[in-house]
C-alpha cells in the first residue's frame, strides 16, 4: 500500500465535514494522491451512510420503519460503476454528488485507473460508464467489439495540457512546440538532459522530466499534439497516471519541467508555475486558462475530455437518468473544478446522440483543432 506522503494532511482533510466536491479541491492544493483522495471519498460515503446516534448516545431504533418513497428520483434504484481517466474523475464525482442528492436510491462509485486501464475495465464489462482524456484507440475498440460492448461516445468538457515548472525557475519564460518535441521526442532520450541544450542562455543545469504515464490519455494526447505521434516519447522521465504525484514532484524540484492537466495545476497555484506556450499559428506566447482554453487561444495543448457509455448499461433506468443529468449538469459543474465547458451546441448534439442510441468513435483516434460541434455533425 502506498505510504502516506503527508499525513498531518491526510488528518486534517479526514477530519473536517467537507462534500466530497469540496475535498477534491482541498486534496489538490494540499498535495494529496488520487488514490488517497479515493479513500477519503470512501471514507466519506461510509460515513454519510452510517445512522447519526440520538441525542445522548441511544442508536437509533432498528425496527424504526423507512419512509416511503413518494417520488420518481425516490423510487429509482441501482449501482452505477464508473472508472478511468484521472482527468475526468473530478467532474464525474461532481455530476456523482449531485445527481445522488436528486436520486438517493442510486449508489455511483468513480474510480480511477487512468484512461487506458478505465476501457479495459469496460471493454471487459466490469463498469458501465468510461472516463477517458482521449478517444477510444482501434485496439480498444476491437477489444470492445471482441467482447460485444457497444458504447455510446460523449465529450463532456474541454481541458488544456499544462506545462509546469517549479516556482522558483526564473529563467524559462515560455516554450514553443518546436522546444516541447526538442524536450520530449523519443530521440532526445538520454541526449536532452540539461537546460542549456534547449537555449544556451539558459542555466547548465539536470533537466528534470514529469509527465503522464503511458496509461493515462494525457500522455496520448500530449504526444501527439507535441511529437506529432500518439504514444512517441523519451521514457526517461518521472511517469505517474496521477497528476497530483507530478505536481508533488514539480514543487519540490527547481530543475524540473512537467506536463499535466490544467485543472491540477490551477488548483495548485503557488507550488508550480504554468508556462506561457507558442500558438503556432499566431505566434503569440499564451498561457493556459480556462479563458485562452475556451477562445481556442491555447494550442495545440487543448482537448476534450470523454465518457463512454455502454449501451446495454444505458437500457437501465437509472444509468439513463444519470447520463442525462450528467449532459444536463456537465457544463456547470465541470467549470466548478476547473475545466471548460463545451459550447452550448456540443451537449445538445451529444444528447441527441444519446436519445437516439448512436454508437462507436466519430473521432479518428487524437484529433488536434477540430471543433466539437464539427466532429459530433459527421454522422449528420
Amino acid at each position: 500500500m502506498e505510504k502516506w506522503r503527508d499525513p498531518q494532511a491526510f488528518r486534517l482533510l479526514a477530519a473536517e465535514p467537507l462534500s466530497r466536491r469540496a475535498l477534491l479541491r482541498r486534496a489538490a492544493v494540499t498535495g494529496l494522491s488520487v488514490p488517497m483522495v479515493a479513500a477519503l471519498l470512501a471514507a466519506c460515503r461510509q460515513a454519510e451512510a452510517t445512522p447519526t446516534p440520538a441525542v445522548g448516545g441511544a442508536a437509533p431504533s432498528p425496527t424504526a420503519p423507512a419512509a416511503t418513497p413518494t417520488t420518481a428520483a425516490e423510487q429509482l434504484s441501482g449501482l452505477i460503476t464508473i472508472d478511468g481517466s484521472s482527468t475526468v474523475f473530478p467532474i464525474s464525482e461532481a455530476v456523482a454528488e449531485e445527481f445522488q442528492k436528486q436520486y438517493p436510491g442510486v449508489k455511483v462509485t468513480v474510480g480511477i485507473s487512468g484512461t487506458g486501464g478505465g476501457f479495459k475495465k469496460f471493454c471487459n464489462k466490469e463498469t458501465d460508464i468510461s472516463d477517458a482524456s482521449r478517444p477510444i484507440k482501434d485496439s480498444e475498440l476491437q477489444t470492445c467489439q471482441q467482447n460485444g460492448v457497444e458504447f455510446i461516445e460523449l465529450p463532456v468538457a474541454f481541458d488544456g495540457l499544462a506545462v509546469v515548472v517549479n516556482p522558483q525557475n526564473d529563467w524559462v519564460d515560455q516554450l514553443t512546440v518546436e522546444e516541447l518535441k526538442k524536450i520530449w521526442a523519443p530521440e532526445a532520450q538520454g541526449v536532452i538532459t540539461r537546460w542549456n541544450q534547449i537555449r544556451p542562455e539558459w542555466p547548465d543545469a539536470p533537466l528534470n522530466l514529469y509527465g503522464a504515464g503511458t496509461d493515462s490519455g494525457t500522455f496520448d494526447y500530449f504526444t501527439e499534439a507535441i511529437v506529432g505521434k500518439s504514444g512517441a516519447s523519451r521514457g526517461d522521465y518521472t511517469a505517474s497516471e496521477d497528476d497530483n504525484v507530478l505536481v508533488q514532484g514539480v514543487a519540490g524540484d527547481v530543475n524540473a519541467l512537467g506536463y499535466f492537466g490544467l485543472a491540477y495545476a490551477v488548483e495548485n497555484e503557488g507550488r508550480v508555475k504554468l508556462v506561457p506556450i507558442v500558438n503556432p499559428k499566431t505566434g503569440e506566447a499564451v498561457i493556459p486558462s480556462l479563458e485562452t482554453v475556451n477562445k481556442g487561444q491555447y494550442v495545440p495543448l487543448s482537448r476534450p475530455i470523454f465518457i463512454y457509455v455502454a449501451l446495454t448499461a444505458a437500457e437501465r433506468p437509472e444509468v439513463d437518468a444519470f447520463v442525462r443529468f450528467y449532459l444536463e449538469h456537465a457544463a456547470e459543474l465541470s467549470a466548478e473544478v476547473g475545466y471548460v465547458p463545451l459550447p452550448d451546441e456540443a451537449y445538445r448534439l451529444g444528447a441527441e446522440r444519446f436519445d437516439q442510441r448512436k454508437t462507436g468513435s466519430v473521432f479518428q483516434g487524437v484529433e488536434v483543432g477540430v471543433s466539437i460541434e464539427d466532429i459530433l455533425r459527421r454522422e449528420q
